[in-house]
């Protein structure tokens, strides 16, 4: 199997050296990989046929087979791409952004945790605008809908969740009139995953392994979600699944815009994508304690940095106990469909139309228990 180092290497060759629309190289890295053309050398020693099998289109297999062949003529066979030294024994180039090591990566995105106490967490009320309770409501929920994901990939699917619920709401209350990346068709050819019943465009991450694996050890293959101990939902054998990104189709649309690819000025490290460390940050700032007045309290910095975390670490305890009680009588499906109206139900009020736009309001985590199926 290929690594993600490989992987890398591969859409930067695709992206920067045979010119392939980004969106484009993306869709095509899994059929690369069933065809052991891996390394520009692998490509330039293929078939013109099965290039053609892979790109469905003459002109495009044609360019990365001369691509590859001018690339392979500059240095040797399984060197890396000449934009990137090798890489160094200590300091190797990261995976999409990402520390070699998975299992750092994922528990450095862990959420705060908090005691569910539920006498305690009724008695809690967060202050806090929509956006950050989605990013909460998806976050929790895509434990229990898509347990083989990391954290990582659930923080990302989270905000695009968010990002296209908010391009939404731009557009129904006038704020935003011209037409998104996604009406545009720049997320025409990834693939489409549904969470909070929004139909969201992803990339799945190929060569990512983030769990750690016993050899001959059934048990392996359930793995554990990193970084996320609060109860780890158990799956009886979580399919092979490979972790997913969030498509950020506007960086996309930028990405491919009329500067060509051999001009542009960002990294190819810069892919598309919702970032988790920007999500998890975010949310560790949105939830203040409830105030009369609706002013953030005076505390210092750090304390009220610290009251925030607490507080996100209620609110995810709720929202879990909430998914927690009907995931054991509704299907996933069911459940995902499900998650908005508890949202709704629950999301702080704020002004209609654009007054309201961004606005907060009190979120009282005992609405949220309310919303648990009843004790039979």
């Amino acid at each position: 199997m290929a690594s993600a180092q490989d992987i890398q290497t591969l859409l930067r060759f695709l992206s920067q050296d045979a010119k392939v629309p980004l969106a484009q190289a993306m869709s095509k890295i899994k059929d690369l990989q069933g065809a052991k053309l891996i390394t520009p050398s692998e490509i330039a020693k293929a078939e013109f046929e099965k290039l053609k099998t892979v790109f469905d289109d003459d002109k495009v297999a044609r360019q990365v087979l001369n691509a590859a062949k001018r690339v392979s003529k500059k240095r040797p066979s399984g060197e890396v791409s000449s934009a990137l030294p090798p890489p160094l024994p200590k300091k190797a180039k990261p995976s999409y952004g990402e520390p070699l090591d998975p299992a750092t990566f994922e528990a450095s995105l862990a959420l705060p945790e908090a005691e569910r106490d539920e006498d305690n967490l009724k008695q809690v009320v967060v202050y806090t605008n929509r956006a950050p309770l989605v990013l909460a409501f998806a976050v929790t929920l895509l434990k229990y809908t898509m347990p083989e994901q990391p954290l990582s990939s659930r923080l990302s699917l989270a905000q695009a969740v968010c990002s296209a619920n908010s391009q939404s709401k731009a557009k129904y209350i006038g704020l935003q009139t011209a037409k998104t990346a996604e009406e545009e068709g720049w997320g025409e050819g990834q693939p489409l995953v549904s969470v909070m019943g929004r139909q969201i465009r992803v990339m799945k991450r190929w060569g990512y392994t983030w769990r750690e694996e016993a050899e001959n050890s059934p048990a392996s293959s359930q793995g554990t979600i990193l970084g996320d101990s609060q109860e780890d939902v158990k799956a009886e054998l979580l399919p092979e699944e490979p972790a997913l990104w969030g498509v950020d189709l506007e960086a996309l649309k930028k990405s491919n815009g009329p500067v060509t690819i051999g001009e542009r000025k960002a990294s190819a490290n810069d892919l598309p994508i919702y970032r988790p460390e920007r999500t998890r940050a975010y949310m560790l700032k949105a939830f203040d304690s409830k105030t009369t007045s609706g002013d953030k309290p005076s505390t210092g910095k750090k304390k009220a940095m610290e009251v925030k975390g607490q507080n996100l670490g209620m609110l995810l305890a709720s929202l879990d106990l909430l998914c927690q009680s009907w995931a054991h009588v509704l299907s996933k499906d069911d459940l995902d469909k499900r998650a908005w109206g508890w949202y709704v139900n629950v999301r702080p009020e704020v002004k209609s139309g654009a007054a309201g736009w961004g606005g907060k309001g009190n979120v009282a985590l005992a609405d949220i228990l309310q919303l648990r199926r009843p004790a039979s």
